[in-house]
């Protein structure tokens, strides 16, 4: 018995053991396959992200090389930095970097990108280089050198040592003895040499897309919680007998905020509050009720907004955009004053479309942006001069006066036109001073989607 039982498992237990192996050595195969792949990648990314820096040095140096008198040169050169400055990135994104701080120079790359992009794509013959600007070349072309030379050393003890990349990955993953890798060191250097580089200025249009938005001191002393807490049951409008809790965010810092809470009985949900603490100013509200199904149009939607907006406390503010999403209305505002839309004075109202009543929205930008006294100037160009400008086969829904903020961070007036083209809705601003298109938006909409 104990003989055939043996004659019958002994083969059995071959194949599978054969099977274990063979299976083992498929998995083992596929893992070293994609190891191997994941550092080909690396390898090739890092290698590119030498090649691309040092390329950005010379092009640097190239566009100094020229006159300042040289525009097409000096636009062709700021076109190559901005692409390699891009081409950068997008490697450095490609490396096992996310654990390793190096965001002195991914900052770096970026604002060399922006600004050269900036400057690149504005008209040379109305407004060439200024000194500024080229001194801010001569100071990244210098810069970029002593990176790049950096980022060639690295490189060379890559090779040289043949150092693997998924080492790096490991040692950030565990933090095992991450300080000595040879990588890891070579690019903490780097880091170290931007983050001691003095500040550049590169202009409004480049500063505004890294400066911090706070909130304007428009007058108002730092509030108290009780101050608050008064401000929101008023707000709320949910009775003397409401509950509300305040808490206080960022203490000390530049974004410190209340929170208040507000719940009562005669109340399903509770409702939550943002103010500053410079002034007790109102940045968002959010009603967290249940909304049910839709049942008042869009358009309605709209009216009972403004009217929230009036009784809030928010006068004189114009819908500009209304977008539907299921049973909810989201709906843009902006100061109307004389006539003329302030884009940067901006509230979001959110409407539950079951009964049209307001259930949130958000003026953080409203709050930042509100003056009082903002000087509005007045149109160098008719609108008769304006429309002219226009593609002969747009065709034009309605036209208004609108102050805007461009890409050089510059608040200027402008002609908002809005209409169709190409089977697609637009709203195009010209400078209302001499004409030039200032920006184009193309109008995506959604479900009962309105464009004011």
């Amino acid at each position: 018995m104990y003989k055939r039982l043996s004659a019958l498992m002994f083969p059995i237990t071959a194949l599978l053991l054969v099977g274990a192996l063979v299976w083992g050595y498929q998995e083992n195969q596929e893992k070293n396959s994609i190891l191997i792949k994941a550092e080909n990648q690396y390898q090739r990314a890092f290698h590119d992200l030498s090649y691309h820096v040092e390329q950005l040095h010379g092009e640097l140096g190239n566009t100094l090389a020229v006159n300042s008198t040289s525009s097409n040169m000096h636009r062709k050169g700021l076109v190559n930095v901005w692409r390699l400055t891009s081409e950068a990135q997008n490697e450095i994104n490609q490396l096992p970097l996310t654990l390793l701080p190096f965001s002195k120079t991914e900052e770096f790359l970026s604002k060399i990108s922006n600004f050269s992009y900036k400057a690149a794509v504005r008209d040379f013959t109305k407004k060439p280089l200024t000194d500024n600007e080229i001194g801010n070349l001569k100071a990244l072309y210098k810069n970029s050198g002593e990176i790049s030379k950096d980022l060639q050393d690295v490189q060379h003890k890559v090779i040289t040592n043949r150092l693997r990349w998924m080492d790096v990955e490991s040692a950030l993953a565990t933090e095992d003895k991450a300080e000595d890798n040879t990588i890891i060191d070579g690019f903490k250097t780097v880091d170290k040499r931007v983050a001691a580089y003095p500040e550049l200025d590169y202009g409004p249009s480049v500063a505004s897309i890294y400066d911090k938005r706070s909130v304007k001191k428009l007058g108002g002393k730092p509030v108290t919680a009780e101050d608050v807490k008064r401000k929101a049951l008023k707000f709320a409008e949910l009775g003397g007998n409401a509950n509300v809790e305040v808490k206080e965010n960022g203490k000390g810092t530049e974004w410190a905020s209340y929170t208040a809470t507000v719940t009562s009985q005669k109340h399903q949900q509770p409702i939550s509050m943002d103010f500053t603490v410079e002034g007790g100013l109102l940045i968002s509200y959010n009603d967290n009720r249940s909304v049910g199904p839709a049942q008042v149009p869009m358009k309605q939607a709209v009216a009972n907004a403004g009217t929230f907006l009036q009784q809030k406390g928010y006068p004189d503010m114009t819908a500009v955009s209304a977008d539907r999403y299921d049973n909810l209305g989201n709906l843009t505002f902006v100061t109307s004053r004389d006539g003329v839309l302030i884009y940067p004075e901006k509230i979001t109202v959110r409407v539950g479309l079951d009964n049209g009543e307001a259930t949130g929205f958000q003026a953080s930008d409203y709050v930042r942006e509100r003056q009082e006294k903002r000087q509005i100037p007045k149109p160098g160009m008719t609108l008769a001069a304006a429309r002219k400008i226009l593609h002969p086969e747009f065709k034009e829904m309605y036209n208004r006066l609108a102050l805007i903020e461009n890409e050089d961070a510059e608040e200027v007036l402008t002609y908002e036109f809005g209409g169709r083209i190409n089977g697609s809705q637009y709203r195009i601003y010209l400078n209302a001073a001499d004409g030039h298109e200032e920006t184009v938006e193309e109008i995506r909409t959604s479900s009962g989607a309105q464009d004011k």
